[in-house]
């Protein structure tokens, strides 16, 4: 597990987004970031889990954050640049998006994968992501520094069988991870990296393995040390990573 122990005031006055915030990791990212001094805007299409989270923000004496409700697999272009005008408009800038919502689809053979549900799964996990961050990138770039953390997995970096559309827009991810920030290190200061978090309790992991004894799987929280190095400035010096909560992937000074 990822040792790193951040500063109560970490990310102070910072902006971040966090897509898939109505629960498991979005959940647990959000409450960290705003423990942490964040302000988080809380995008997912489900208002009931994203007030609860709101709730549960305030209750705990941090910032105020803010609801914004859309629903990944519908929005369009258009949609997008609402939201970026929206930022713009009410906050200024923006400091950090973690890319968390995600589709698990099906495990099935390529053979007989669903085209619908292919198509899902890619709108989801990989045209959403690509055209929120399209469309803010224009306000990411007003911050001093800001910090994109795409989410990827296991199967994202090595195949499995019957993993399919989940899979396969895992490993795009990736790419449009080292793409961006390979474009953007020279003349921004926004760095982007990639979180494969592992094993966590949620509501997909137990799709994906409904044998499984989910007490044995670690709790989203227990894996935030690293979502909030990425995202605060320690990070300052690291992009194009693709890193994993268990794996070490960095020395922490």
């Amino acid at each position: 597990m990822f040792d790193y122990t951040p500063s109560p005031t970490l990310l102070a006055g910072r902006i971040i987004l966090v897509t898939g915030a109505g629960s498991g990791i979005g959940r647990a990212a959000a409450k960290s970031f705003a423990a942490h001094g964040a302000t988080v805007i809380l995008l997912g299409r489900t208002i009931k889990k994203l007030e609860a989270v709101y709730d549960e923000i305030e209750d705990a004496g941090s910032p105020q954050p803010a609801i914004y409700p859309m629903n990944l697999e519908t929005a369009t272009p258009n949609d997008y640049e609402t939201l970026a005008n929206t930022l713009e408009t009410e906050f200024g800038q923006l400091n950090g998006l973690l890319h968390n919502a995600g589709l698990l689809g099906r495990l099935s053979p390529i053979e007989h994968y669903d085209m619908k549900l292919w198509y899902q799964v890619m709108q989801v996990n990989l045209n959403a992501p690509f055209l929120l961050q399209q469309a803010c990138l224009r306000v990411m770039k007003r911050a001093v520094d800001a910090s994109i953390v795409f989410t990827s997995a296991d199967v994202g970096r090595k195949a499995k069988a019957y993993w399919g559309a989940y899979s396969v827009s895992k490993f795009a991810i990736e790419g449009l991870m080292q793409i961006l920030a390979d474009e953007l290190e020279t003349n921004t200061t926004i760095r982007v990296n990639s979180i494969n978090p592992g094993a966590v309790r949620t509501a997909m992991r137990r799709a994906a393995y409904p044998g499984e004894e989910p007490t044995t799987i670690p709790v989203p929280e227990s894996i935030m040390p690293l979502y909030l190095y990425l995202m605060g400035p320690d990070s300052g010096e690291v992009n194009g990573q693709t890193l994993s909560v268990n794996s070490h992937p960095l020395s922490v000074k």
